[in-house]
């Protein structure tokens, strides 16, 4: 059977925007996964910031798809004050993380 093209399908073909696409989507898998730490945490922004000695803005800043300045040593204070760790992974292009 077949596959039916969708129009995603097409825009994907176009290097440019594929690549456009990959950033934004890695954007928004950071920004998803630092607040989800801080909700199964119970902290608020707020309380976040508080335990990183840092700004409620900028923990809303790394929430957001669109920030793209993460810093690593901020990233690991947001992870232990919510009881978890930072993992880095490179992959060779083309392959799936599990």
């Amino acid at each position: 059977m077949k596959k039916t093209k969708t129009y995603m399908d097409k825009l994907m073909k176009n290097k440019e925007f594929r690549e456009k696409f990959d950033e934004g989507y890695k954007n928004i898998c950071i920004g998803e996964q630092i607040a989800g730490i801080r909700h199964r945490a119970n902290l608020t922004q707020d309380a976040l910031a508080k335990r990183t000695h840092t700004t409620k803005s900028a923990i809303s800043r790394y929430e957001n798809s669109d920030y793209k300045s993460y810093s690593i040593p901020l990233l690991n204070r947001i992870a232990e004050a919510c009881g978890t760790v930072l993992k880095i992974d490179f992959l060779t292009k083309g392959t799936k993380k599990s």
